[in-house]
């Protein structure tokens, strides 16, 4: 069912590249299909976007002031929860808005001998766009983790695109939007839906940034449309990789490899270990628990083409293992993880010790579950508070500081052949 896997196997290498690579880049049909509904939206605005939300969702409308889900409604979805479920969305609001306000920056500036100033400005954007899937593939999980960090950044309005189709609406969704506090929320969405936060139309706003997860033809069309806003990512399938020392409860690690197969059937679960009992554990755990899990199909089919068990030497080459990998999930079930932390090089969240499941972290333990995924995590970080911000660099020189700087400029822009910069600089210079 799942992949065993051994590093001293000579072909470990080609196996495990064949096992973890995945291209994230659609198909020729797809971008193209996806480019016409952008200019669409681009020449025909509202009627555009009603008329994919039509073709698409089986929502009809004559204006898109008909979509917008107003503030009032989100309040009756939640006002409408039980008590454990209010209870619940307003512990994990508050946790990730305590753990996002850590990451807030501030201004600064410093004043050198002669008065000049320089320094950098950390500037909110002013309009952000979130798209949330819609219908039974909803998390509201994700409308906190997207919305809250934009909110902390202080964000002027946060635009959410949500789709409903058939009408069929997603309550708890509706609900984590109210929580998160959410500006503006229309029930469109797919590729038409990005289009119109990118380039805006008569009624829905032009956005600064788009965030937030999708299909394949929501996940090209944010592709396309980025430069004219800006984008969170592209992201592949969900990865869990787990170290461990064979010293945890093997039927928490099968559930752990579990939650992320469960996702999709291209979610990867990976364990690395250098006890060969222990990984024989976890296998005869995941057959036994399989059967009783709701999404089996799913599980089983995820573990079968992208899941393994793989023997280690040790735990250091088990490290050197994933540090190649870059998950966007890694969890040390290991005793003193504390220990090996240090060692990893790449990763989108890091969870430590035996009682830290993923799960936390996608729910309420206050970190970003929007996370970088198929080896990315080489070079991104998780979704925080500094995406929804940009930074202006601050220059005034004093007259000291432009005659001093003035004559440095001067010497590189005519040594660039650049003579008006030179020159721009020398008129505010003393002259010999």
């Amino acid at each position: 069912m799942i992949n065993k896997l051994s590093s001293e196997d000579p072909n470990f290498d080609a196996q495990l590249n064949s096992l973890t690579s995945w291209d994230i880049s659609s198909n020729q049909e797809i971008n193209d299909s996806v480019k016409k509904i952008i200019d669409d939206v681009i020449q025909n605005g509202d009627k555009s976007v009603l008329d994919y939300t039509q073709k698409f969702d089986s929502v009809e409308a004559s204006s898109i002031a008909e979509l917008i889900i107003s503030k009032e409604r989100l309040k009756e979805s939640f006002d409408n929860l039980d008590e454990e479920q209010k209870k619940a969305l307003s512990i994990a609001a508050d946790r990730i808005k305590s753990y996002h306000q850590k990451q807030s920056q501030e201004s600064w500036s410093y004043t050198e001998d002669d008065g000049t100033v320089l320094g950098q400005k950390v500037i909110p954007l002013v309009r952000a766009g979130l798209y949330v899937p819609g219908g039974k593939a909803a998390y509201p999980s994700s409308v906190l983790m997207n919305a809250i960090p934009a909110k902390v950044a202080g964000v002027e309005e946060l635009v959410m695109v949500v789709p409903t189709p058939n009408g069929l609406v997603n309550e708890l969704v509706l609900a984590a939007a109210y929580v998160a506090e959410i500006d503006l929320v229309f029930a469109i969405g797919g590729a038409q839906a990005v289009a119109a936060l990118a380039y805006g139309t008569e009624t829905i706003p032009k956005v600064d940034k788009i965030v937030g997860p999708g299909n394949i033809y929501v996940a090209t069309a944010k592709r396309q449309v980025f430069g004219q806003v800006g984008i969170d990512m592209i992201a592949g399938p969900s990865e869990i990789l787990i170290i461990c020392d064979g010293k945890t409860n093997p039927d928490w690690i099968a559930m752990d490899l579990f939650s992320q197969a469960e996702h999709d059937e291209d979610a990867q679960a990976i364990l690395l270990c250098p006890d060969q009992d222990f990984l024989n554990q976890v296998e005869q755990r995941i057959n036994k628990l399989l059967p009783s899990m709701d999404r089996r199909d799913i599980i089983r089919t995820s573990l079968k083409n992208r899941g393994a068990l793989i023997l280690t030497k040790d735990i250091n080459e088990a490290i050197q293992i994933s540090n190649e990998i870059a998950p966007e999930h890694l969890e040390l079930s290991v005793v003193n993880p504390e220990n090996i932390v240090d060692k990893i090089k790449h990763a989108g969240a890091i969870f430590m010790g035996k009682y830290s499941s993923e799960a936390l972290g996608d729910y309420c333990a206050g970190t970003n579950h929007v996370l970088p995924t198929s080896s990315t995590a080489r070079f991104s970080s998780p979704l925080g508070v500094y995406d929804f911000t940009k930074r202006s660099s601050i220059i005034m020189a004093s007259k000291e500081g432009a005659n001093k700087l003035g004559k440095t400029a001067s010497t590189l822009a005519f040594g660039e052949g650049l003579q008006a910069h030179a020159l721009s600089a020398l008129y505010r210079t003393d002259k010999d």
